[in-house]
């Protein structure tokens, strides 16, 4: 498993900002996948810091999104087979997002709950463009910390 898994990161990080939208996109949903390895790979290869924080968020963001549509679509059976979430953990967020709104999917980024976040929204049908834009500033701050948390690590054993 670990073979395949470094493979797919050697071919994504090939693919360059293409590879990086479609690592995030996975990374996004429920794929345990991890888009920041490519991400710094790509910008230690001497790819743009700020299209790989662009790209690794629209990417993220559109995987959030389709959580978010699942929910929307409301089909329980669907969303426990295939996003593998339990229903105890939609409704617990469900109970937990109660009267705080779409503004919640900034969060989205969050390991562990964020895709339960963007699943109980969608199911709650909160405001989709909301939801978006709140899900895409969450991410893009996350992106945008890691990339300058590496850099000033970098700097300093560097330096």
């Amino acid at each position: 498993m670990d073979t395949f898994i470094d493979s797919l990161l050697l071919w994504l990080t090939d693919w360059g900002y293409a590879g990086l939208l479609i690592a995030s996109f996975l990374a996004g949903s429920i794929v345990p996948f991890s888009s920041e390895i490519v991400m710094m790979g790509l910008i230690q290869a001497g790819l743009v810091p700020a299209l790989c924080i662009l790209f690794a968020t629209i990417g993220n963001t559109a995987g959030g999104m389709t959580c978010y549509w699942m929910g929307h679509l409301g089909r329980m059976d669907w969303i426990e087979k295939y996003f593998r979430v339990k229903r105890e953990k939609v409704e617990r967020m469900q109970r937990f997002l109660q009267g705080k709104g779409a503004l919640m999917g900034f969060f989205a980024f969050l390991p562990f709950v964020g895709e339960a976040l963007a699943i109980a929204l969608g199911f709650m049908r909160s405001n989709v463009w909301l939801t978006l834009v709140s899900m895409f500033v969450g991410k893009l701050l996350r992106y945008a910390a890691m990339v300058w948390a590496i850099s000033e690590a970098m700097i300093v054993i560097g330096g």
